[in-house]
């Protein structure tokens, strides 16, 4: 049997639980930004992907106008952070709901890495971070998509394979699941595409 819901007649939890108990695992954009009074703010995100290759243009999206939001209208600079297995509780303690005044590089022990290219700092715990300008901000009933232009990549050497690409048996990165669940780096298998 089938059990069918539309917006109109969504589950008891909601959409936005429907949602992210299916559409899974969701990597994890750890992005930081900083305010226009100098203050630097970090906190993940998992509505997030690639939107273009060429150009280079990452998609995070904000549910609510967060502090994270406020700072790339104002500033049109973040940074999009890849974390590790090892920083995945001080990644879910960045998601606390602290003012715009908050740190939360200070509070959480991270050290904030001067960035090549934009104001915001890198997170030097992560083993990559994409800076990026803003290339626009679309509205989305509750939630903002944040579009951004890669203006330069960090890379630990540690991560890359022989191929000059990270290797993601390195990486680790975690992802989100439904409910409060994070996931751990899955199996892997070479499977190329077809070629016709």
């Amino acid at each position: 049997m089938r059990i069918v819901h539309t917006p109109d007649d969504p589950p008891a939890k909601g959409m936005y639980a429907l949602l992210t108990a299916s559409i899974t695992p969701r990597p994890i954009a750890w992005v930081s930004t900083i305010s226009a009074d100098g203050v630097p703010n970090l906190a993940p995100y998992s509505f997030f992907t690639v939107a273009c290759a060429d150009p280079a243009i990452l998609s995070v999206t904000s549910i609510g106008r967060k502090d994270t939001y406020r700072n790339v209208v104002g500033t049109g600079e973040f940074v999009v952070n890849i974390g590790t297995e090892s920083l995945m509780e001080v990644m879910n303690a960045t998601s606390a709901p602290d003012g715009p005044e908050v740190d939360e590089f200070e509070m959480q022990g991270l050290t904030a890495d001067p960035s090549d290219v934009v104001a915001p700092p890198r997170v030097a715990e992560a083993p990559i971070a994409f800076e990026c300008v803003r290339h626009d901000v679309i509205d989305l009933g509750t939630s903002a998509m944040l579009l951004g232009r890669v203006v330069s990549v960090t890379i630990d050497d540690e991560m890359l394979a022989d191929d000059g690409l990270p290797d993601f048996g390195s990486l680790l990165p975690p992802s989100r699941l439904g409910r409060h669940q994070w996931g751990y780096a899955p199996r892997t298998r070479e499977l190329p595409r077809p070629r016709r």
